[in-house]
């Protein structure tokens, strides 16, 4: 096999990246675009899976805008492909025109496209042999709802109709979609769809999404998701330094993802995430259950499942390992052991006898706590733990949870400055048990409505 998405897979896996470089050159000559855009290709290149272009800065710039353009691809190390995001759409010659001169004049190895106008807007760059389409299916801006989420023949929203159609258009050697990192529910839904095929997943830095956001679309081969960074590269101080952290992070997330979808399997088999009708401690009628008490039943699991907690802790700085009482002190108790790590936890009440701790353990003010928990709902007592860590003293910056059930736990812990690292999500387990077919299409939709997706 050869082509684009071959090329990109190779280059991806060889220097174990998924980051894409965007080189949007936003100065006020055609000379700056082309100077500023080859020096980031130099001190980024060792970290970039592939470069994209925005034509649209270098178009603003006039006809040397578009000489600038050329050159810059042209200063893209042979092995590292290139994007070149121009989201062209039309038919007929007009169609054979802008594959002309986006393939063949400017010389990219990919281009983003609209499929509004169906297959004849893809097919002339089809026809391109060994070139790339990205088309555009779920996008990063806010308001793309407002036509990306109609609800078309099918019941399906009509980015999801669009994954579908594009899919038979062409193979995962030929194509790709766009899906916004801002949007992980359509890239779950998405990746259901196409299960092979590459997804370049705009939004991670000024528009606002976080690197984890990008796990739902991962391939279950751990790759499949490219994602596109530039003013958070290209503003830095040191670009080269802000993509060395940026591929390392991404890497994380995505061994993470992997690792979290055996984890789905796992947690199913050992009765930790049942499906049926169950009522919750608030009342509510639920279609599915969590409980992780069941762990202490089944040392395998478990065991993956710490394995999971050290791999979600890789990268954190703390001297502690901290618990959310009562129903993680088990857990994290395990997880300190097997990272050999310090063990504390705060009293929900202090201790009324004794040394009259407030929070058990060995540390010293001033220490660094990450706080594991086991299921993360409201945050409710995440953040009361750590206000109790905080009180005594304690630096808390980080928690740790292997299921995220609801947003609102890290709407929650970010409003007292706590960065929410999840292993899974409630959501994303859902799906990978619907893809195993381990659960029912009824029971995933069921879920999926009780959780507001």
């Amino acid at each position: 096999m050869s082509g684009f998405f071959a090329d990109l897979e190779e280059r991806a896996r060889s220097i174990g990246s998924i980051l894409c470089v965007g080189l949007d050159p936003r100065v006020g000559t055609a000379i700056e675009a082309r100077d500023r855009c080859r020096a980031l290709i130099r001190a980024a290149a060792p970290m970039a899976a592939a470069f994209k272009a925005n034509a649209a800065f270098f178009e603003a710039l006039g006809p040397d805008g578009v000489g600038a353009l050329i050159e810059v691809i042209g200063a893209v190390p042979d092995e590292i492909p290139v994007i070149l995001d121009a989201k062209r759409g039309d038919i007929a010659s007009s169609a054979e025109a802008y594959a002309t001169a986006c393939l063949d004049v400017i010389g990219a190895g990919s281009v983003t496209v609209s499929p509004y106008l169906g297959r004849d807007a893809i097919a002339p760059f089809l026809a391109r042999p060994g070139a790339g389409v990205w088309v555009l299916c779920r996008t990063s801006n806010p308001g793309s709802a407002e036509i990306q989420e109609i609800t078309v023949a099918g019941g399906v929203a009509l980015a999801d109709a669009v994954a579908a159609a594009a899919s038979s258009w062409a193979g995962a050697d030929r194509l790709g979609l766009v899906v916004g990192a801002t949007q992980p529910g359509a890239l779950a839904r998405v990746r259901s769809v196409v299960p092979e095929h590459w997804i370049l997943a705009p939004g991670v830095g000024a528009q606002g999404a976080d690197p984890e956001a990008i796990a739902a679309g991962i391939r279950d081969d751990g790759w499949g998701v490219l994602v596109p960074v530039s003013r958070a590269i290209a503003d830095a101080a040191d670009p080269a330094a802000a993509a060395h952290d940026l591929r390392d992070r991404l890497r994380r997330v995505e061994r993470s993802a992997r690792t979290a979808r055996g984890l789905a399997g796992d947690l199913h088999a050992a009765g930790c995430v049942r499906f049926g009708d169950f009522t919750l401690r608030s009342g509510a009628a639920s279609p599915v259950y969590v409980d992780l008490r069941r762990l202490a039943g089944d040392p395998g699991v478990m065991g993956r499942v710490t394995w999971a907690y050290r791999r979600a802790l890789a990268g954190l700085s703390f001297d502690h390992v901290g618990a959310v009482p009562y129903g993680a002190i088990g857990l994290a108790t395990v997880v300190a052991l097997a990272a050999g790590a310090s063990f504390v936890w705060p009293r929900p009440e202090p201790k009324e006898h004794g040394t009259r701790a407030v929070v058990e353990g060995v540390w010293a003010v001033g220490d660094r706590v990450v706080l594991i928990d086991d299921v993360a709902t409201t945050g409710a007592s995440a953040v009361a733990a750590a206000e109790r860590l905080r009180e005594a003293g304690l630096v808390v910056e980080d928690a740790v949870v292997l299921i995220e059930r609801d947003p609102g736990a890290r709407a929650a812990l970010g409003d007292i400055g706590i960065r929410l690292h999840a292993v899974s999500t409630l959501a994303r387990i859902v799906d990978d048990l619907s893809r195993a077919g381990a659960i029912s299409a009824e029971q995933a939709a069921a879920v999926g409505e009780f959780l507001g997706r």
